[in-house]
């Protein structure tokens, strides 16, 4: 009985939780199957992505969404599959970085195309400063984690991005989405570059650093 009460006091987002990775682990069950390799799963997400980005580009917002959303399952995806099928390599996460970040350039530049056919300058502009800032996000943890331990302070990663980017497109409100990306993304580049002094200046660097 104290377990059922239990069950029934658990918050909706619980359950959504519970439910979405029944559906991953069941997925992923079937994928795996496949025999499909896990790096061919990351060059399928990074074509999906190609494909949201023309949507983009065309204007078709909420069907750039929806292709959008199914990149970020197969982006989850990909390293789901690898564990399953014991196939986690060091090559395959940096194939795995890598073709992420040509996935973000291709749905931005998609945006910067969109604006520039229908003449607003200024938001092709500002597509073209959310994809640099969103760039920035990523090389300043990269970079900061070939002097430091760890760089994960701040907000806005790839995927909160990514569900921006899909609101915005089902919403039709991708402008508001775009000064949110630009705007959080330089902050938490900034919040990089600060922490990153404050680590170095402690002496929390790298055994390979503090041998140099």
């Amino acid at each position: 009985m104290a377990t059922e009460r239990a069950g029934r006091k658990r918050p909706i987002t619980y359950w959504i939780g519970e439910g979405g990775g029944w559906l991953l682990r069941h997925v992923v069950s079937g994928l795996a199957a496949t025999g499909i390799t896990p790096n061919m799963f990351t060059f399928l997400g990074l074509a999906v992505n190609s494909w949201a980005a023309v949507l983009f580009a065309m204007g078709r917002f909420r069907q750039a969404a929806a292709v959008l959303f199914l990149a970020g399952f197969l982006d989850m995806a990909d390293g789901q599959v690898a564990r399953r099928v014991g196939r986690v390599t060091a090559f395959g996460a940096f194939l795995d970085s890598t073709l992420d970040r040509y996935s973000d350039l291709a749905l931005y530049m998609g945006l910067v195309v969109y604006y520039t056919l229908i003449g607003r300058s200024f938001y092709m502009a500002l597509a073209a400063v959310a994809m640099a800032s969103s760039f920035m996000v990523s090389y300043s943890r990269a970079r900061a984690e070939s002097l430091i331990p760890l760089c994960k302070v701040g907000f806005m990663e790839r995927p909160e991005r990514l569900v921006l980017l899909i609101i915005g497109g089902v919403f039709n409100r991708m402008a508001q989405v775009l000064w949110v990306i630009a705007t959080i993304s330089t902050i938490t580049v900034i919040h990089r570059v600060a922490y990153t002094w404050q680590e170095l200046r402690a002496g929390r660097t790298l055994p390979d650093i503090n041998a140099t």
